[in-house]
């Protein structure tokens, strides 16, 4: 009887070979199976007669071979077997291409269900390389719930079927299941070993349904029963006491007032300082609705309590517009704030590196220049990340292990629903601030064709006449795939089209010195244009320019290009934002119809995770989550929320999962692989 722990070579049919194959979709084991589910299922169930046979799609057909099939070599390389098959509907042409063997596979006079794509119309249609079964004698509802998983080059879905075959088969009967059965019965979810077999092996479409809300309840609990434990164990932690006094004198030294959303939020923050536990927590806001404000608090709160404060930024750009923004600000309270990059000079690193360690520098804005092996602070007592989704969580660790226990908080100007902030971010705390500053007025926005070229031209020669400037944003920096625009060539275009006008190009392959020179040039206004890559779509801030260009829109994420428009309307005048794209199809028009509609970047982030899902919206890296296998974190927000509120009623009750064991060890085994060290 085999184990699950067994190696998957010595199912039949595998072997060392394909074994290896097997390892590039992450399976070694008869568990790594059980738990690589099919993303995809094909409904064989669904007979269609060949004659109600219409459109070009794919179809199950019950027939019998009426012809042997023929193998035909038309060229080198290029092999067909044919047959026809019958019902009593009608007759159909079957062609397999580069499949010798599928003359084996079938036989005349044998009834088979029939699986492919029809090409073709009216008496030409083909059956274009079908799947095949033969239909028992008995049958009488031949065809199946077919399960698809995913492959690698090499491997068939026969092989993803023999090795699941096995795995299922040695799942033993007394399977632990890691759902407590009060839960089970409160929202009907079958056990776990029948909910594998399901999963795996379908018998009806229905089955697939309840089997998937199983798995999608399972592996929702088991993530928040281990966020919840997460968050309860750094509670535990003795963290750094800040005196609260110095927060009216910060307040005070802003030069406007602040919304009440930041009020709030910078609350929140002095009472997490104040708690006696280390501060983990998020900010998410929307574009513009002064983030920097609510880090800039806890840079004040740690440098009045004799401590120092590190605040790390995604690139060189923001770091230097950071430090630009607190140096003045924190200035008027007596605090210093030091800059540190990768492209200061050997002088510039060394005098910096001596202020950090000997604690003159109160306050340390820099790159991913801060968590270098070299750098070591003399007392440090807060950890700020700016665009938290730029950084893993290794890297945030690593900088506050450049301390004891420091209080961290993150930023994020990437808007989710609140309910879902709480579950990817389920081991922090979380504020949003659902204000914007007064004076930040709406960023007039269109979606237009390639039609309206000359228009779009000529409307950035009259903002830039009248005193404004304008960015223009192409996704790559050279000619490539599909005639997307390149930076570069753009701005020769853009030069040819203005001669008058002064054309400036940043992008990611410039020198750090070279793209810092540009920017800081544009918002002397130096130029009038600045034709860039996305490495503006985060806090650039250059309150003259009031419109915003961007080509080839379609093929950004939603929030992307909301991210984008953040980046005018920051000054006096009306700004605009103009996406070209809307002539690429229904689909794209739609999509960008919705930043037409609206500036709230909640709404957008909602559609946004709607229609691109949740890999492309969030990438791994944003929340370091363990990876989910089954659950779509923008389908499954009610069962999220009920596995929320369970997970947290009984760890309530029992911190430690000591009376659910088989659930503790699951969550330990989830987490194991992620950048967190607390439940290794």
């Amino acid at each position: 009887m085999p184990a699950l722990d067994d190696s998957i070579q010595f199912v039949k049919g595998i072997g060392p070979k394909k074994a290896k194959l097997f390892e590039k979709l992450h399976i070694r084991t008869l568990r790594d199976a059980l738990e690589t589910y099919p993303r995809d299922y094909e409904d064989r169930t669904r007979i269609t007669r060949i004659a109600d046979i219409g459109a070009e799609d794919k179809y199950t057909v019950r027939a019998v071979v009426g012809t042997e099939p023929k193998l035909s070599r038309i060229r080198k390389g290029l092999t067909l077997v044919k047959c026809t098959i019958f019902d009593e509907s009608g007759l159909l042409h079957v062609t397999w291409f580069n499949n010798p063997y599928a003359a084996a596979l079938v036989r005349a006079g044998q009834e088979y269900v029939f699986y492919g794509r029809i090409q073709g119309f009216g008496r030409a249609r083909t059956l274009i390389s079908p799947q095949s079964e033969k239909v028992a004698p008995d049958a009488d509802h031949p065809g199946r719930i077919v399960p698809v998983y995913p492959l690698t080059a090499g491997l068939t879905q026969r092989d993803l079927e023999r090795v699941t075959e096995a795995a299922l088969a040695a799942v033993p009967g007394d399977w632990p299941d890691p759902l407590p059965e009060v839960l089970r019965a409160k929202y009907r979810l079958p056990d776990a070993a029948d909910a594998l077999a399901a999963i795996h092996r379908p018998q009806t479409a229905d089955e697939v349904a309840e089997a998937r809300r199983r798995m999608v309840f399972e592996e929702l609990f088991l993530l928040c029963c281990g966020l919840q434990q997460l968050k309860e164990r750094r509670r535990a932690d003795s963290g750094i006491l800040f005196a609260q006094g110095g927060l009216d004198a910060y307040l005070d030294a802003l030069p406007f007032a602040p919304t009440g959303a930041q009020r709030r939020a910078i609350g929140e923050v002095a009472a997490d300082c104040a708690s006696g536990r280390p501060m983990n927590r998020l900010v998410q806001g929307d574009v513009g609705s002064g983030k920097t404000v609510v880090a800039a608090a806890l840079c004040a709160l740690a440098a009045q309590n004799g401590w120092q404060a590190a605040f790390m930024a995604p690139t060189e750009i923001l770091a230097v517009q950071h430090a630009e923004t607190l140096a003045p600000l924190l200035g008027r309270l007596g605090i210093s704030c030091t800059l540190l990059t990768g492209s200061m000079t050997a002088a510039q690193k060394r005098s910096a590196l001596a202020a950090i360690e000997t604690g003159a520098a109160q306050v340390v804005v820099g790159t991913h220049a801060l968590i270098q092996q070299g750098v070591a602070f003399h007392r440090l007592g807060a950890v700020i990340a700016d665009e938290q989704h730029r950084f893993g969580v290794a890297q945030r660790a690593a900088l506050s292990a450049k301390g004891e226990t420091p209080h961290v908080l993150v930023m994020s100007a990437t808007p989710i629903p609140r309910t879902l902030a709480l579950i990817l971010y389920g081991d922090l705390d979380v504020s949003v601030l659902d204000e914007l500053p007064p004076g930040r007025s709406p960023v007039e926005t269109y979606a237009v064709g390639e039609n309206m070229r000359r228009r779009i031209t000529a409307f950035i020669d009259k903002q830039i006449a009248a005193g404004g400037q304008a960015y223009v944003v192409c996704p790559l920096v050279e000619e490539g795939e599909l005639n997307l625009k390149s930076a570069e060539q753009h701005a020769k275009d853009l030069q040819a089209a203005l001669p008058h006008r002064r054309v400036a190009v940043l992008h990611g392959r410039m020198k750090n010195a070279d793209k810092e020179q540009v920017m800081r040039d544009f918002a002397a206004r130096q130029y009038d244009i600045l034709v860039a890559t996305t490495v503006i779509e985060v806090g650039v801030d250059v309150p003259n320019a009031n419109l915003m260009v961007v080509e080839d829109a379609d093929r950004f994420g939603l929030s992307q290009l909301h991210q984008l428009r953040g980046r005018v309307g920051r000054g006096p005048r009306q700004s605009y934002c103009v996406f070209f794209g809307a002539d690429k199809g229904e689909s794209a028009r739609e999509r960008l119809k919705i930043l037409c509609r609206t500036g709230d970047g909640f709404e957008i982030a909602r559609a946004d995770l709607a229609q691109r899902g949740p890999g492309d919206f969030f990438g791994r890296r944003q929340h370091g989550l363990p990876a989910l296998h089954v659950a779509d974190l923008a389908a499954d927000l009610a069962l999220m929320q009920s596995a929320r509120e369970e997970a947290e009623a009984i760890l309530a009750a029992d911190p430690r999962l000591e009376g659910y064991p088989t659930l503790s060890a699951r969550v330990q085994r989830m987490f194991a692989a992620r950048d967190d060290e607390v439940f290794n």
